[in-house]
Parts: structure tokens; C-alpha cells; sequence
């Protein structure tokens, strides 16, 4: 969410004339889009905006501009302010299209402006929004903002506001341009894209429909999402998923913890029950899906036994990838003020165990899939080996045996496994020995 939206800053920027600098030495104007979903995001940005202080002073014309998530928090404009008074404009992650106006409006008045927005007018809109993507063969497109969820260590409902599905002619529209370009891995982006539609903006267009309907565009690519929350990800989706050939066979579904009791204490509204049961359904009707998910250790009031079942529950799934995080306080969350909280030495000694589980693991998945057939989009090329992802995200290198075309997909037959890379060769319909 947050590439993609530094993607509208600079299609915005681009319209107006700037081109993107090498150097931030040189710069004429410099913009922070901030995230807050962790304390350690939120303390890396300080400290880069505090680095820009003597550029600053060197070059007084230079623009700094704040916007995402962290600013939209309460009183965090006012207070980025006092802190860094060099700052010319800081809004939020709600009115990132209206980035141009503030800014005609700074260098017209020279004053500092605060224009972050709580209204739910300023939802952000992609129709008419410029982009400037980084990358000529992947391409990011919103179908929602929002979150209504409130998981309790969360900020994002606070900062992003109430669920709201984009309008399915506009997503449809978007989405054939970008094959129309060229590109080929399109990914869906939402807080939860599976409550897709669930606000009634639609007219009965739900997330299952749009997937489909994608789908059956004309054109090679590929199609993926995130991120899924387990309690809406539905029956329709996953058949859908099973029946389209364009629809990624990699998914990736948060699970965050396998204890009941601290699932009910995180507000996820699903028990290890029923996550386990949807693994089961979704390996059923896909049985060569990639699983990835996220989880957090050290929540308050994890005791050895809840963690135990986190351990238990990750030996049960074997994930192909797992983003594993220590718990961190969230100013405005509820866990914020939950009593029993972990401490930092036992966090660091789960999480390092949990991590060295994962890696065996995933070492030994991606091993199991020497002598299998992946496809993968072509990325690059070196004198020996072509480079492309595998639908799970990993690097395949190619041999160089057969004339294959950056930017293209072809089915590649596993040889090996060397150094935390898949190798593997094109595969000519023939499986050899």
C-alpha cells in the first residue's frame, strides 16, 4: 500500500513538472510517506527527517513535505511541527490525491500548511490520479480503503478510516490498461480484500466476482491480492482461485496466533479451529498452493503455553514464508493499556525460536520443489543465468539453456536448490530423469 502510494506522489509531482532526484542533496523537494504500523517504522522516519535538517539549511527553497499514516494520527501534524519546525506541509494518508493543490497552495503563500484530513470525503479516489511505477512488469491497484476490523494492536482503523469499496467499473477499467501496457503481475490491494463489497457500494459485486471478472480478461498475467483476513476469505473465493489459471496459487493469510486466548485478546474473531479448517478447504481445493502469513509473538498476556501453541500450530500449516514480529506498543491501540505484558527478553527469545523453526521449514518446502514445473515471469539477465519469481516470491534462476525473453512467463522445470535460490531450466514439455 504504501509503494503504491508513493507511486501517486510522484505521478503528482511529474505532472508538475519535477523529475525524480538521485541525490537528496540536490533536491526541490523531498517527501516523507511515513507508516505507522510498527514503533520501529515510526522511529526510522524521525530519524531521516531529522538527517534532512542541514540539507535544509543549505538549500532554503527546498520543499519537505510529511504525509501517510503517522501523520494522520491525532495531533501528530502539530507535534512533527514542533519537532522539525524546517517542514513546509504535512497531510494524511486520507487526501493523498489533493498533494497537488497543497502544494501550488505552499508555493503560492510560503506558509506552513497542515492539511491532514478526517472527512470521509477525502477517502482517497485513483480515477484521474497520475502514477509513476517504478516497475515496468508489476503493478499495484487499490479496490478498497480502510478497515473495520480493530484488531487491538492495531492503528490502522484509526488512521485510515472505515471500509470503502472503489467502484468495480473503475477497478475494471484500471486493470485493462495496465494489461493494455504491458504489465504482468497485477495485485489487488486492500486492508482486508475479502470484505470487498461488504459496505454496499458495489451493487452486489463482491470480491470473489472481481476476481473473476479480472480473470477472464484477455491477456497474459497474472493476478494477485492482499492482504486476506481469515473470517471473510469465502468459499467462492477459493473456488475461484481453484478455477482460473491467471489467479496467483499463492496466498498469503495472517493468522498471528495460535492461541484461542490470545486471538480473542487480539479481537481477530476466528479460533485456531476454524483457521485450520480453512487451510484444510483451501489445500483441498488447491493442492499445490503456497501458504505464507504473519504472526506476532509476545502479545500481552502470552504465557509459554500460548506460545507453545503458536510453535505447534506453525509445525501443523509448514508455511512456505512467515513474517514472524515481536510485539511493540501502538499509542491508540487498545493492547496498549492491556495489563501482563510480555517482557522484551522472553520476546526476543520466542521470536528468535519461532524465526529458526520457519527457516527449517521453508528450507525444506523449497527444497521439495526440485523436479516440480513453477512458472515464472522472466526479470532479468546476467552472462549465466536468466532471473525470475516463482509465484511464492522466490528467486528462480534460469539456466541459460533455451532463448527466453524478459518480461515473459515460462514453465520451469526445478533442478535444484542452492543457496537459498530455486534453479531450474525451461521446461519443453518433457520432464527428463
Amino acid at each position: 500500500m504504501n509503494v503504491h502510494e508513493s507511486e501517486k506522489l510522484a505521478g503528482i509531482l511529474e505532472q508538475k513538472g519535477y523529475i525524480k532526484g538521485q541525490d537528496v542533496n540536490n533536491a526541490d523537494i523531498v517527501v516523507f510517506n511515513t507508516c505507522c504500523i510498527r514503533e520501529s517504522a515510526e522511529q526510522k522516519i524521525l530519524g531521516n527527517i531529522g538527517a534532512i535538517k542541514p540539507i535544509k539549511k543549505k538549500r532554503k527553497n527546498m520543499i519537505v513535505a510529511v504525509c501517510g499514516c503517522m501523520s494522520q494520527q491525532k495531533d501528530m501534524a502539530s507535534n512533527l511541527r514542533a519537532k522539525f519546525p524546517f517542514i513546509d506541509i504535512v497531510f494524511g494518508a486520507n487526501n493523498v490525491e489533493f498533494f497537488g493543490e497543497y502544494l501550488d497552495t505552499y508555493l503560492e503563500q510560503k506558509k506552513f500548511l497542515n492539511k491532514v484530513e478526517n472527512d470521509k470525503q477525502y477517502l482517497e479516489n485513483a480515477t484521474g490520479v497520475p502514477f509513476v511505477r517504478d516497475n515496468s512488469l508489476y503493478a499495484y491497484v487499490n479496490i478498497m480503503y480502510g478497515c473495520n476490523n480493530f484488531c487491538t494492536y492495531c492503528i490502522v482503523p484509526y488512521v485510515r478510516g472505515r471500509e470503502k469499496s472503489r467502484n468495480p467499473d473503475e477497478i475494471y477499467k484500471e486493470v485493462k490498461t495496465l494489461i493494455d501496457m504491458g504489465y504482468k503481475v497485477i495485485t489487488l490491494l486492500g486492508q482486508n480484500v475479502n470484505s470487498y463489497g461488504l459496505d454496499g457500494s458495489t451493487k452486489g459485486v463482491y470480491f470473489a466476482d472481481l476476481l473473476e471478472n479480472i480473470a477472464k480478461m484477455e491477456g497474459d498475467f497474472e493476478l494477485r491480492f492482499m492482504t486476506s483476513h481469515p473470517k471473510d476469505l469465502s468459499d467462492e473465493v477459493i473456488k475461484v482461485m481453484a478455477n482460473n489459471d491467471k489467479i496467483s496459487k499463492s496466498l498469503h493469510l495472517p493468522v498471528q496466533a495460535g492461541s484461542n486466548k490470545i486471538l480473542k485478546a487480539m479481537n481477530r474473531n476466528y479460533t485456531k479451529e476454524m483457521y485450520l479448517n480453512l487451510i484444510s478447504k483451501i489445500r483441498d481445493a488447491i493442492p499445490n498452493i503456497t501458504l505464507s502469513t504473519d504472526i506476532i509473538v509476545g502479545f500481552p498476556g502470552e504465557t509459554d503455553e500460548d506460545y507453545q501453541e503458536t510453535v505447534d500450530l506453525l509445525k501443523q500449516i509448514r508455511y512456505h514464508n512467515a513474517f514472524i514480529f515481536m510485539y511493540s506498543k501502538r499509542k491508540g491501540t487498545i493492547a496498549e493499556k492491556m495489563d501482563n505484558q510480555v517482557p522484551l527478553t522472553i520476546k526476543r527469545e520466542r521470536i528468535h525460536n519461532l524465526l529458526d523453526i520457519q527457516h527449517q521449514i521453508s528450507e525444506e518446502l523449497f527444497k521439495n520443489m526440485v523436479g516440480t514445473i513453477q512458472r515464472v515471469l522472466i526479470e532479468s539477465f546476467d552472462t549465466k543465468f536468466y532471473q525470475g519469481k516463482s509465484q511464492c516470491g522466490k528467486v528462480v534462476k534460469i539456466e541459460n539453456n533455451y532463448k527466453s525473453k524478459i518480461g515473459e512467463f515460462y514453465d520451469i522445470l526445478i533442478t535444484d536448490y542452492l543457496k537459498g535460490n530455486l534453479i531450474g531450466k525451461v521446461y519443453n514439455g518433457r520432464k527428463e530423469n
